[in-house]
């Protein structure tokens, strides 16, 4: 079979780790991704060893397994080095409840937090004064409330606390990797 050339969603992601006996959301392993590759450049081996671990298994239990994991490892970081900024946290989709996209978001923000926790304060001291600030945010977006009923004014709130996790992720990526991407003469795209 050949390599995966789009990255996994969300429930595909999650069909996985069921095949692995892992209820574990891959919410939170894309958060630890997303801020382990901004910070040291996480390689493959290494994130198939981490993947493992918190699914609880020695090794995926086939190539296409494998195969999947790291086309999401690959993906999250052509997302983040690309200067189009379309990175996308892997969250679940609007298939999923008000409440379970909630609880994703809060559980990537954990894990993204968590990583940063376990770097301590040394990647922190040349951070700019915006970064601070949105890595702070971020601790009111793991404690978010997830028992949310469905109604537009939820759902534009969950909006606006994704976009300010999907550009603190990559504001991260781009402090840690000067240059990379070239953003300075690039339009964001705007977003629906």
């Amino acid at each position: 079979m050949s390599p995966i050339d789009e990255r996994p969603d969300f429930s595909t992601v999650a069909d996985l780790f069921l095949l692995h006996g892992s209820l574990q959301s891959p919410a939170f392993l894309d958060g630890r991704l997303c801020a382990a590759l901004a910070l040291s450049d996480l390689d493959a081996d290494a994130w198939l060893e981490s993947v493992c671990l918190g699914l609880g298994v020695e090794q995926p239990r086939d190539r296409d397994s494998a195969a999947t994991l790291l086309a999401w490892r690959r993906h999250t970081l052509e997302a983040l080095a690309d200067s189009s900024l379309d990175y996308e946290p892997l969250l679940p989709d609007e298939l999923y409840s008000l409440a379970e996209r909630a609880r994703g978001l809060s559980e990537w923000t954990q894990g993204f937090l968590e990583v940063l926790d376990e770097m301590g304060d040394a990647p922190r001291q040349g951070w700019s004064a915006a970064l601070t600030e949105a890595v702070e945010d971020l601790g009111v977006v793991a404690a978010l409330e997830t028992d949310l009923d469905d109604s537009a004014e939820n759902e534009n709130d969950l909006f606006a606390l994704t976009e300010h996790v999907r550009m603190a992720a990559m504001l991260l990526y781009t402090e840690q990797h000067p240059g990379k991407p070239q953003v300075e003469n690039v339009e964001t795209p705007t977003r629906h």
